[in-house]
């Protein structure tokens, strides 16, 4: 098993990058493969996804996954059913009035190392440019 973990600074304070990232149904607007993610009720989520691997066709997708939100930490824990045994965390802490640090945690049986922390850089660009500019 794989496990990854990176962080960034995003210029939004910790309370409204958490409400932004609570809202499951803005994943599209920083996930860029992704196309939709419509909550079913509880933790459970479903999500659209264009893909395009490199061992088979160019498709879409939609699978179910499970998004735990995390009030008093902080935090969102997520998982994936599949082969890949995909799970993982965000957290949350406070830099100053104006700051987050957001730390992601990524486990998987996928062990390809520079391909997947390739894709967790590109998760918190994506997250921290999409709340940046919904602040403005």
């Amino acid at each position: 098993m794989g496990t990854y973990e990176k962080s960034i600074t995003v210029a939004v304070p910790p309370e409204r990058l958490f409400a932004y990232l609570a809202d499951v149904e803005n994943l599209p607007a920083y996930l860029p493969r992704l196309t939709s993610a419509r909550p079913q009720g509880g933790d459970r989520v479903t999500v659209s996804a264009h893909i395009d691997p490199p061992d088979g066709p160019e498709q879409d997708v939609t699978s179910d996954a499970f998004i735990r939100v995390t009030e008093q930490g902080k935090a969102l824990e997520w998982s994936s059913p599949g082969p890949n045994d995909y799970h993982g965390r965000l957290h949350i802490t406070g830099g100053d009035k104006d700051t987050s640090r957001l730390a992601v945690e990524l486990h998987t049986e996928r062990t390809e190392g520079e391909p997947v922390e390739d894709g967790l850089e590109e998760a918190l660009r994506g997250i921290k440019n999409a709340v940046e500019q919904a602040e403005q």
